[in-house]
Protein backbone atom coordinates (compact mmCIF):
# COMPACT_ATOMS: atom_id res chain seq x y z
CA UNK A 1 0.00 0.00 0.00
CA UNK A 2 1.46 3.37 -1.02
CA UNK A 3 1.75 6.16 1.47
CA UNK A 4 -0.69 8.38 -0.46
CA UNK A 5 -3.30 5.60 -0.59
CA UNK A 6 -2.98 5.03 3.16
CA UNK A 7 -3.72 8.68 3.87
CA UNK A 8 -6.66 8.59 1.43
CA UNK A 9 -8.20 5.93 3.66
CA UNK A 10 -7.84 8.33 6.59
CA UNK A 11 -9.80 11.02 4.75
CA UNK A 12 -12.45 8.42 3.93
CA UNK A 13 -12.59 7.34 7.58
CA UNK A 14 -12.98 10.98 8.64
CA UNK A 15 -15.90 11.34 6.21
CA UNK A 16 -17.59 8.22 7.61
CA UNK A 17 -17.13 9.43 11.19
CA UNK A 18 -18.62 12.81 10.29
CA UNK A 19 -21.62 11.31 8.49
CA UNK A 20 -22.24 9.04 11.47
CA UNK A 21 -22.00 12.02 13.82
CA UNK A 22 -24.53 14.04 11.80
CA UNK A 23 -26.90 11.06 11.64
CA UNK A 24 -26.79 10.35 15.39
CA UNK A 25 -27.12 14.05 16.22
CA UNK A 26 -30.22 14.42 14.07
CA UNK A 27 -31.64 11.24 15.63
CA UNK A 28 -31.08 12.60 19.14
CA UNK A 29 -28.66 9.83 20.11
CA UNK A 30 -26.18 11.59 22.37
CA UNK A 31 -24.61 8.52 23.97
CA UNK A 32 -22.16 7.68 21.19
CA UNK A 33 -21.93 10.69 18.91
CA UNK A 34 -19.08 12.26 20.90
CA UNK A 35 -16.84 9.32 20.04
CA UNK A 36 -17.69 9.73 16.33
CA UNK A 37 -16.83 13.44 16.42
CA UNK A 38 -13.56 12.62 18.17
CA UNK A 39 -12.83 9.95 15.53
CA UNK A 40 -13.47 12.53 12.80
CA UNK A 41 -10.93 14.99 14.23
CA UNK A 42 -8.27 12.32 14.90
CA UNK A 43 -8.62 10.78 11.41
CA UNK A 44 -8.36 14.21 9.81
CA UNK A 45 -5.35 15.11 11.98
CA UNK A 46 -3.52 11.96 10.90
CA UNK A 47 -4.42 12.57 7.25
CA UNK A 48 -3.12 16.15 7.42
CA UNK A 49 0.31 14.83 8.47
CA UNK A 50 0.91 13.90 4.82
CA UNK A 51 0.23 17.42 3.51
CA UNK A 52 2.90 20.10 3.60
CA UNK A 53 0.16 22.74 3.44
CA UNK A 54 -2.09 21.27 6.16
CA UNK A 55 0.46 19.61 8.45
CA UNK A 56 0.54 22.64 10.76
CA UNK A 57 -3.14 22.14 11.61
CA UNK A 58 -2.74 18.51 12.70
CA UNK A 59 -2.06 19.25 16.37
CA UNK A 60 -4.95 21.73 16.52
CA UNK A 61 -7.31 18.99 15.32
CA UNK A 62 -6.04 16.74 18.13
CA UNK A 63 -6.98 19.54 20.54
CA UNK A 64 -10.46 19.65 18.99
CA UNK A 65 -10.72 15.89 19.52
CA UNK A 66 -9.84 16.33 23.21
CA UNK A 67 -12.36 19.18 23.60
CA UNK A 68 -15.07 17.04 21.94
CA UNK A 69 -14.51 14.21 24.40
CA UNK A 70 -14.53 16.58 27.36
CA UNK A 71 -17.75 18.30 26.26
CA UNK A 72 -19.65 15.04 25.68
CA UNK A 73 -18.21 12.97 28.53
CA UNK A 74 -16.95 15.42 31.19
CA UNK A 75 -17.21 12.91 34.03
CA UNK A 76 -14.35 10.83 32.62
CA UNK A 77 -11.93 13.76 32.79
CA UNK A 78 -12.56 15.22 36.22
CA UNK A 79 -11.62 12.34 38.50
CA UNK A 80 -10.01 8.92 38.18
CA UNK A 81 -10.85 7.09 41.37
CA UNK A 82 -9.91 9.48 44.16
CA UNK A 83 -7.48 11.45 41.96
CA UNK A 84 -8.69 14.84 40.71
CA UNK A 85 -7.21 15.27 37.24
CA UNK A 86 -6.95 19.02 37.82
CA UNK A 87 -4.15 18.22 40.28
CA UNK A 88 -2.02 17.18 37.28
CA UNK A 89 -2.15 20.60 35.62
CA UNK A 90 0.60 22.32 37.62
CA UNK A 91 3.10 19.43 37.31
CA UNK A 92 2.39 19.26 33.57
CA UNK A 93 2.96 22.99 33.19
CA UNK A 94 6.22 22.71 35.10
CA UNK A 95 7.34 19.90 32.78
CA UNK A 96 6.45 22.04 29.74
CA UNK A 97 8.41 25.00 31.13
CA UNK A 98 11.30 22.65 31.93
CA UNK A 99 11.22 21.63 28.27
CA UNK A 100 11.43 25.30 27.30
CA UNK A 101 14.46 25.69 29.54
CA UNK A 102 16.22 22.73 27.91
CA UNK A 103 15.95 24.53 24.55
CA UNK A 104 17.60 27.71 25.84
CA UNK A 105 21.27 28.56 26.08
CA UNK A 106 23.47 31.58 26.69
CA UNK A 107 23.10 32.31 22.96
CA UNK A 108 19.47 33.37 23.46
CA UNK A 109 20.46 35.77 26.22
CA UNK A 110 23.29 37.21 24.11
CA UNK A 111 20.70 38.08 21.48
CA UNK A 112 19.22 40.51 23.99
CA UNK A 113 22.41 42.54 23.73
CA UNK A 114 22.60 42.18 19.94
CA UNK A 115 19.00 43.20 19.19
CA UNK A 116 17.89 45.40 22.12
CA UNK A 117 15.63 47.62 20.00
CA UNK A 118 13.55 44.77 18.58
CA UNK A 119 13.27 43.05 21.95
CA UNK A 120 12.28 46.22 23.81
CA UNK A 121 9.64 46.99 21.18
CA UNK A 122 8.38 43.40 21.34
CA UNK A 123 8.08 43.46 25.15
CA UNK A 124 6.47 46.92 25.14
CA UNK A 125 3.89 45.90 22.52
CA UNK A 126 3.20 42.57 24.18
CA UNK A 127 2.54 43.90 27.66
CA UNK A 128 0.47 46.89 26.51
CA UNK A 129 -1.57 45.73 23.50
CA UNK A 130 -2.79 42.35 24.79
CA UNK A 131 -3.77 43.44 28.34
CA UNK A 132 -5.61 46.47 26.90
CA UNK A 133 -7.42 44.28 24.37
CA UNK A 134 -8.39 41.80 27.09
CA UNK A 135 -9.78 44.50 29.37
CA UNK A 136 -11.66 46.25 26.55
CA UNK A 137 -13.26 43.08 25.18
CA UNK A 138 -14.17 41.76 28.63
CA UNK A 139 -15.87 45.06 29.45
CA UNK A 140 -17.65 45.56 26.13
CA UNK A 141 -19.08 42.03 25.91
CA UNK A 142 -20.21 42.01 29.57
CA UNK A 143 -19.16 38.51 30.52
CA UNK A 144 -19.69 37.14 34.03
CA UNK A 145 -16.95 38.59 36.22
CA UNK A 146 -14.78 35.49 36.58
CA UNK A 147 -14.90 34.66 32.86
CA UNK A 148 -14.09 38.31 32.07
CA UNK A 149 -11.09 38.04 34.41
CA UNK A 150 -9.91 35.01 32.42
CA UNK A 151 -9.92 37.03 29.19
CA UNK A 152 -7.83 39.72 30.86
CA UNK A 153 -5.51 37.09 32.36
CA UNK A 154 -4.78 35.68 28.90
CA UNK A 155 -3.75 39.17 27.76
CA UNK A 156 -1.50 39.71 30.79
CA UNK A 157 0.54 36.51 30.32
CA UNK A 158 3.85 36.27 28.42
CA UNK A 159 4.13 34.92 24.90
CA UNK A 160 4.24 31.15 24.48
CA UNK A 161 6.54 28.66 22.76
CA UNK A 162 4.11 28.35 19.84
CA UNK A 163 5.13 31.83 18.68
CA UNK A 164 8.68 30.57 18.08
CA UNK A 165 7.44 27.73 15.88
CA UNK A 166 5.17 30.08 13.93
CA UNK A 167 7.99 32.62 13.50
CA UNK A 168 10.14 29.91 11.94
CA UNK A 169 7.33 28.92 9.56
CA UNK A 170 6.60 32.56 8.70
CA UNK A 171 10.23 33.27 7.66
CA UNK A 172 10.40 35.79 10.48
CA UNK A 173 13.33 36.56 12.82
CA UNK A 174 13.52 33.37 14.90
CA UNK A 175 16.33 34.66 17.15
CA UNK A 176 14.27 37.75 17.99
CA UNK A 177 11.20 35.59 18.61
CA UNK A 178 13.03 33.36 21.08
CA UNK A 179 14.51 36.39 22.83
CA UNK A 180 11.14 38.15 23.20
CA UNK A 181 9.53 34.93 24.48
CA UNK A 182 12.36 34.42 26.96
CA UNK A 183 12.42 37.99 28.29
CA UNK A 184 8.62 38.30 28.46
CA UNK A 185 8.53 35.03 30.40
CA UNK A 186 11.23 36.17 32.85
CA UNK A 187 9.34 39.44 33.41
CA UNK A 188 6.03 37.65 33.97
CA UNK A 189 6.37 37.23 37.79
CA UNK A 190 6.32 41.02 38.09
CA UNK A 191 4.25 42.26 35.13
CA UNK A 192 1.45 39.67 35.03
CA UNK A 193 0.32 40.17 38.67
CA UNK A 194 0.75 43.94 38.37
CA UNK A 195 -1.37 44.15 35.21
CA UNK A 196 -3.97 41.74 36.61
CA UNK A 197 -4.35 43.85 39.76
CA UNK A 198 -4.64 47.01 37.64
CA UNK A 199 -7.04 45.68 34.98
CA UNK A 200 -8.64 42.59 36.47
CA UNK A 201 -9.04 43.80 40.04
CA UNK A 202 -12.54 45.10 39.43
CA UNK A 203 -13.69 41.65 38.28
CA UNK A 204 -12.07 39.38 40.89
CA UNK A 205 -9.81 39.79 43.91
CA UNK A 206 -6.15 39.58 42.92
CA UNK A 207 -3.59 38.49 45.52
CA UNK A 208 -0.38 40.05 44.19
CA UNK A 209 2.39 38.23 46.06
CA UNK A 210 0.78 34.76 45.93
CA UNK A 211 0.44 35.21 42.15
CA UNK A 212 4.10 36.25 41.94
CA UNK A 213 5.11 33.06 43.73
CA UNK A 214 2.79 30.92 41.59
CA UNK A 215 4.43 32.23 38.40
CA UNK A 216 7.91 31.69 39.86
CA UNK A 217 7.20 28.06 40.74
CA UNK A 218 5.25 27.31 37.55
CA UNK A 219 7.61 29.05 35.12
CA UNK A 220 10.87 30.43 36.45
CA UNK A 221 12.13 27.53 38.59
CA UNK A 222 11.40 24.86 35.92
CA UNK A 223 13.13 27.01 33.26
CA UNK A 224 16.20 27.32 35.50
CA UNK A 225 16.16 23.54 35.99
CA UNK A 226 15.88 23.13 32.22
CA UNK A 227 18.88 25.42 31.66
CA UNK A 228 20.94 23.33 34.08
CA UNK A 229 19.80 20.19 32.26
CA UNK A 230 20.80 21.78 28.94
CA UNK A 231 24.40 22.24 30.04
CA UNK A 232 25.00 19.04 31.96
CA UNK A 233 22.73 16.40 30.43
CA UNK A 234 21.28 17.49 27.08
CA UNK A 235 22.57 15.42 24.15
CA UNK A 236 23.70 12.50 26.30
CA UNK A 237 20.27 10.88 26.32
CA UNK A 238 18.79 11.41 22.86
CA UNK A 239 15.49 9.78 23.78
CA UNK A 240 14.87 12.53 26.37
CA UNK A 241 15.51 15.26 23.79
CA UNK A 242 13.05 13.62 21.40
CA UNK A 243 10.46 12.96 24.08
CA UNK A 244 10.22 16.50 25.50
CA UNK A 245 8.27 18.06 22.55
CA UNK A 246 5.85 15.10 22.57
CA UNK A 247 5.38 15.37 26.34
CA UNK A 248 4.77 19.12 26.01
CA UNK A 249 2.13 18.70 23.30
CA UNK A 250 0.45 15.88 25.20
CA UNK A 251 0.51 17.92 28.39
CA UNK A 252 -1.18 20.90 26.72
CA UNK A 253 -3.87 18.62 25.26
CA UNK A 254 -4.55 17.08 28.68
CA UNK A 255 -4.71 20.50 30.35
CA UNK A 256 -7.28 21.75 27.83
CA UNK A 257 -9.25 18.51 28.20
CA UNK A 258 -9.46 18.82 32.00
CA UNK A 259 -10.34 22.54 31.90
CA UNK A 260 -13.06 21.93 29.31
CA UNK A 261 -14.56 19.11 31.38
CA UNK A 262 -14.45 21.21 34.56
CA UNK A 263 -15.98 24.29 32.98
CA UNK A 264 -18.43 22.54 30.64
CA UNK A 265 -21.58 24.15 32.05
CA UNK A 266 -20.14 27.67 31.93
CA UNK A 267 -18.80 27.00 28.44
CA UNK A 268 -22.24 25.96 27.21
CA UNK A 269 -23.61 29.31 28.40
CA UNK A 270 -20.95 31.60 26.92
CA UNK A 271 -19.11 29.34 24.49
CA UNK A 272 -19.88 30.99 21.13
CA UNK A 273 -19.43 34.51 22.50
CA UNK A 274 -16.18 33.49 24.21
CA UNK A 275 -14.85 31.93 20.99
CA UNK A 276 -15.67 35.16 19.12
CA UNK A 277 -13.96 37.33 21.73
CA UNK A 278 -10.79 35.21 21.93
CA UNK A 279 -10.64 35.24 18.12
CA UNK A 280 -10.90 39.05 18.07
CA UNK A 281 -8.30 39.35 20.84
CA UNK A 282 -5.93 37.03 19.01
CA UNK A 283 -6.25 38.54 15.53
CA UNK A 284 -6.21 42.12 16.84
CA UNK A 285 -2.99 41.21 18.66
CA UNK A 286 -1.37 40.11 15.39
CA UNK A 287 -2.59 43.21 13.56
CA UNK A 288 -1.65 45.80 16.18
CA UNK A 289 1.67 44.07 16.85
CA UNK A 290 2.62 44.14 13.17
CA UNK A 291 1.69 47.78 12.58
CA UNK A 292 3.26 48.92 15.85
CA UNK A 293 6.53 47.38 14.68
CA UNK A 294 6.05 49.13 11.33
CA UNK A 295 5.60 52.40 13.21
CA UNK A 296 8.99 51.83 14.84
CA UNK A 297 10.47 51.21 11.34
CA UNK A 298 11.50 47.59 11.94
CA UNK A 299 12.23 45.27 9.01
CA UNK A 300 9.52 43.06 7.51
CA UNK A 301 11.01 39.97 9.22
CA UNK A 302 10.97 41.72 12.59
CA UNK A 303 7.43 43.04 12.03
CA UNK A 304 6.23 39.48 11.43
CA UNK A 305 8.01 38.38 14.59
CA UNK A 306 6.49 41.10 16.78
CA UNK A 307 3.05 40.33 15.31
CA UNK A 308 3.27 36.69 16.35
CA UNK A 309 4.85 37.46 19.71
CA UNK A 310 2.07 39.88 20.59
CA UNK A 311 -0.81 37.71 19.34
CA UNK A 312 0.26 34.35 20.80
CA UNK A 313 0.03 34.02 24.58
CA UNK A 314 1.10 31.41 27.12
CA UNK A 315 -2.38 30.02 27.69
CA UNK A 316 -0.96 27.19 29.78
CA UNK A 317 0.36 29.63 32.38
CA UNK A 318 -3.02 31.40 32.44
CA UNK A 319 -4.69 28.03 33.05
CA UNK A 320 -2.29 27.25 35.88
CA UNK A 321 -2.94 30.60 37.54
CA UNK A 322 -6.70 30.04 37.21
CA UNK A 323 -6.21 26.73 39.02
CA UNK A 324 -4.22 28.29 41.86
CA UNK A 325 -7.06 30.82 42.27
CA UNK A 326 -9.49 27.93 42.64
CA UNK A 327 -11.41 29.12 39.57
CA UNK A 328 -10.40 26.64 36.87
CA UNK A 329 -13.96 26.23 35.57
CA UNK A 330 -14.51 29.98 35.07
CA UNK A 331 -11.28 32.02 34.92
CA UNK A 332 -9.67 29.04 33.17
CA UNK A 333 -12.16 28.94 30.28
CA UNK A 334 -10.71 31.80 28.22
CA UNK A 335 -7.17 30.29 28.22
CA UNK A 336 -8.64 26.91 27.19
CA UNK A 337 -10.44 28.52 24.24
CA UNK A 338 -7.57 30.86 23.34
CA UNK A 339 -5.05 28.02 22.89
CA UNK A 340 -6.76 26.21 19.98
CA UNK A 341 -7.82 29.56 18.47
CA UNK A 342 -4.28 30.92 18.32
CA UNK A 343 -2.98 27.63 16.90
CA UNK A 344 -5.43 27.88 14.00
CA UNK A 345 -4.89 31.57 13.30
CA UNK A 346 -1.13 31.35 13.91
CA UNK A 347 -0.72 28.40 11.55
CA UNK A 348 -2.80 30.13 8.88
CA UNK A 349 -0.88 33.40 9.15
CA UNK A 350 2.52 31.65 9.27
CA UNK A 351 1.73 29.55 6.18
CA UNK A 352 0.50 32.64 4.34
CA UNK A 353 3.69 34.52 5.17
CA UNK A 354 5.81 31.47 4.34
CA UNK A 355 4.67 31.69 0.72
CA UNK A 356 5.67 35.38 0.66
CA UNK A 357 9.39 35.74 1.45
CA UNK A 358 10.13 39.03 3.26
CA UNK A 359 11.64 41.72 1.07
CA UNK A 360 14.08 42.77 3.79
Amino acid sequence: MTKGLKFSYLYFAALLFFIGYIYLSSAGNFSFEGWLLTGFFISLALAFRNSALLKGFSYTLIIFAAVSLAMYYPGYFQKVGSLKLSSLILPLLQIIMFGMGTELSVKEFRNVLKEPKGILIGILCHYTIMPALGFTLASVFRFPKEIAAGIILVGCCPSGLASNVMSFLARANLALSISVTTVSTLLAPLLTPMLMRLLGGEFIEIHFWPMVWDIVRIVILPIIAGLIFHYFVRGRFSFIDKAMPIISMGGIALIILVITATGRESLLQVGLKLILVTFIQNVAGYTLGYWSARLFKLSEKDCRTISLEVGMQNGGLASGLALTMGKLGTVGLAPAVFGPTMNITGSTLANWWHRRPPSC
